[in-house]
């Protein structure tokens, strides 16, 4: 059985590659947080089967890991992950030296203060309640079932239950409808915490290819068909990270097919609402098949740090999820559902703001990216980011050249499985221009160390996983 290790590495990527090479690779791994930090790795003998190296060749990475600090070896113990320790001061990605690309996300809308003013009558009138809201607020529910219905999907407020952020939603359902070594369909590339998710829950994945151009539909299709899967996991509006839109007609004939084969599909509309300048909106993919569960949240289009979210779904499933969610928590804060309330009674605003928000990035990436030589930036008619082909099979270590420059940036392979997509790279839009122009000046120097064949040695990265 391939260790996680040689999964996320994917040894055709690393065939032929020296000891030092291999060292690098597996820190990156370790830095942007794809081998977590304490994690089990294989050991030599194992990792040299598996690669089909030498045994010395895999105890020189080892080596050269752990005199960097980034393994420990404990006689009996194996080999495990870990951060390297320093009586030196480190950038980190809360140093205000460093630049964080590793989220894309922007601040607060300029309405959430005023907003947050005119939520308080309604949380004092809370105040003789319990606290708790299993479900969510009734009045935010009917909101949100009402943008729903709006957009071609009636629904009901007993169809939505109101959560703690869309990854929290995908968290819920998972446990709900749970079936460990089941198949799960995911896009590659997609969300990384969502793979995250997906394999903490025991699934096992099978990828189809997503660019910036959109899906391979027959292949989605074919994969629902012969492999079957429990769940799939599907971003159709602004793609993260690719920001592409999945066609009308293929939302039909892929909901129709997973609904044929039994499969569960869970929509992540959290991008939904991040319109640039697509020139049409499709219908949600829920209104092609009931049994559709989608989940979405205020965090793109307000604020990440307001954690609210949503799901809807059939209202059986609906009974079920409830019945689960005491299991881990007991509700939402009633003060963030009482500002998102507020926020939803204002959404030309918002996206008005938004669309602006995002252009001005977009605009600012580009020009950054004009400066690259060989680096293309497809269209990105709206969404959190641009997905950047490279041109070459470089994007981790440009990544490792970057935080030298002080630019956290993840590599391509952040957002896949088995080690693929080192030609892609992810800028956000999301920042403001000056801060995005900044971080474009970074990560030309970064490129220009890439192809003067200087790497950073580890004592000069910044020592903090991605996020």
């Amino acid at each position: 059985m391939t260790s996680r290790l040689v999964e996320q590495l994917g040894a055709r990527h690393v065939a032929g590659a020296t000891a030092i090479e291999l060292a690098d690779r597996i820190r990156a791994l370790i830095l942007d947080g794809r081998i977590t930090v304490g994690e089990r790795l294989p050991s030599e003998r194992a990792l040299a089967i598996e690669l089909r190296r030498s045994r010395s060749t895999t105890t020189r990475v080892y080596g050269l890991l752990e005199a960097d600090g980034f393994v420990s070896r404990v006689h009996g113990g194996g080999t495990r992950a870990a951060l390297p320790h320093s009586d030196t001061v480190i950038p980190t990605v809360d140093d205000d030296t460093m630049i964080d690309l590793s989220i894309a996300s922007m601040d607060s809308t300029p309405g959430l203060y005023d907003a947050t003013v005119r939520s308080l009558p309604r949380l004092a009138t809370l105040r003789r309640t319990s606290g708790y809201s299993l479900q969510g607020l009734p009045e935010l529910r009917d909101a949100v079932a009402q943008r729903f219905s709006a957009r071609g999907v009636p629904t009901t407020p007993e169809q939505i239950i109101i959560t703690s952020g869309a990854l929290n939603a995908l968290n819920l359902i998972l446990a709900t409808l749970n079936r460990r070594g089941d198949r799960a369909l995911v896009e590659q590339p997609t969300f990384p915490h969502a793979l995250e998710a997906i394999h903490r829950h025991g699934y096992r994945m099978l990828p189809t290819p997503v660019d910036h151009d959109g899906w391979d539909e027959r292949h989605v299709t074919d994969t629902l068909l012969h492999g079957r899967p429990h769940i799939a996991y599907l971003i159709p509006d602004f793609h993260n990270p690719t920001a592409a839109t999945l066609p009308e007609s293929a939302r039909a004939r892929i909901a129709t097919t997973a609904r044929n084969v039994g499969t569960h599909v869970i929509v992540d509309e959290t991008t939904a609402e991040l319109d640039i300048d697509r020139g049409w909106t499709p219908t949600p993919l829920a209104a092609f098949s009931p049994e559709v569960i989608t989940v979405g949240s205020m965090s793109k289009i307000a604020w990440g740090g307001l954690r609210i979210g949503w799901m809807r779904a059939e209202r059986s499933l609906v009974t079920r999820l409830l019945a689960v969610r005491p299991s881990f928590e007991l509700g939402t804060a009633l003060l963030e559902q009482c500002i998102a309330l507020e926020l939803l009674q204002d959404m030309p605003a918002l996206t008005a703001h938004i669309r602006s928000r995002l252009r001005d990035g977009r605009s600012a990436v580009a020009r950054g990216v004009a400066d690259l030589d060989g680096v293309d930036m497809p269209p990105a008619p709206g969404g959190l980011s641009a997905w950047l082909d490279l041109g070459a099979p470089v994007s981790t270590t440009l990544s490792l050249a970057a935080r030298a420059r002080g630019l956290v940036v993840p590599p391509g392979p952040r957002f896949a499985m088995g080690g693929v997509l080192e030609r892609r790279l992810r800028i956000p839009i999301t920042l403001p221009p000056e801060r995005t122009a900044l971080a474009m000046e970074r990560l030309r120097a970064a490129w220009n160390d890439v192809y003067a064949g200087h790497t950073p040695r580890a004592a000069d990265v910044p020592h903090s996983a991605v996020i």
